[in-house]
């Protein structure tokens, strides 16, 4: 039988989110060096990190046992292409917390038939709740929100990230910040691409883009900017967001400026270079 969720669905993905949570904040400000270590160059894991994502695949596995769950630590866990899958970041902005620095989130998403319909993003240090169904909106601390009502770069604010794990990216993505510095109003690099999605779906940033992703980074936070009526594609204004791991996104004027910009640079780059380290 297809999998049914009930009302209080969006509350059990809260739950997971905050158990993640609770087991992050033990090791705020207090990571002993031998906690920390990469992954590859310059791409962090942590104990917290570690202790999150077990905190979060037990709540799960305690509360919907035969669901798969795919977690950025430990990957697959029981997947099946006929239940609902669990998409789990146990810390998003593991560098930003690493350092001591208070921007990081716990991202917690369910897809079902290969579509993103529940997400959370928990920011545990300023108590920032972010909660999307699909068709249901999406809410910050209990409040509806919406993207903001910007018709173009002109005046925007736009978040972004580095390619920090695809080098082969950097000239293409610097002429992208370039010409997109030149015509907005300012350009924030935060770190943590769960809260740079989630504050785009609050009108907080105009609009994003980052590339090179994974698909617990983008999961939660694209369909929220969805729901709060904006418009989420890859660089090619395609709808494979989790698959490319490239997102551009912001209300539909920003957006629409964003992907002109993109599309009239694209030769700079090739498929090749999407998987340079």
């Amino acid at each position: 039988m297809p999998f049914q969720p009930n009302d209080s669905f969006l509350d059990h993905v809260e739950a997971v989110a905050r158990v993640g949570a609770d087991g992050l904040m033990p090791y705020w400000r207090s990571l002993a060096p031998d906690e920390v270590s990469e992954k590859s160059r310059n791409d962090l894991v942590s104990a917290a990190d570690r202790a999150s994502e077990a905190a979060i695949l037990a709540e799960i596995g305690r509360l919907f046992p035969d669901h798969a769950v795919l977690a950025e630590e430990s990957g697959w866990t029981g997947r099946r292409s006929d239940r609902p899958t669990w998409i789990v970041d146990p810390l998003d902005g593991t560098t930003n917390f690493v350092h001591g620095i208070p921007q990081f989130a716990v991202s917690v998403a369910v897809a079902v038939a290969d579509r993103v319909d529940f997400g959370v993003i928990l920011d545990p240090i300023k108590g920032d709740l972010f909660r999307a169904a699909r068709g249901r909106g999406v809410t910050w601390n209990g409040r509806p929100c919406r993207v903001s009502e910007r018709r173009g770069l002109d005046g925007a604010l736009i978040a972004t990230g580095f390619p920090f794990r695809a080098h082969g990216l950097l000239d293409p993505y610097l002429a992208i910040f370039r010409e997109v510095f030149l015509r907005c109003k300012a350009i924030r690099r935060p770190g943590a691409a769960a809260l740079d999605l989630a504050y785009t779906a609050c009108g907080l940033f105009d609009g994003f883009f980052e590339f090179r992703l994974s698909p617990w980074d983008v999961a939660a936070g694209s369909l929220m900017v969805e729901e709060a009526g904006g418009t989420v594609s890859n660089m090619d204004g395609g709808n494979e967001i989790l698959a490319s791991g490239d997102v551009l996104c912001g209300s539909d004027g920003v957006h629409a400026e964003l992907c002109e910009v993109v599309a009239r640079l694209r030769h700079l780059w090739s498929p090749e270079s999407l998987h340079t380290p």
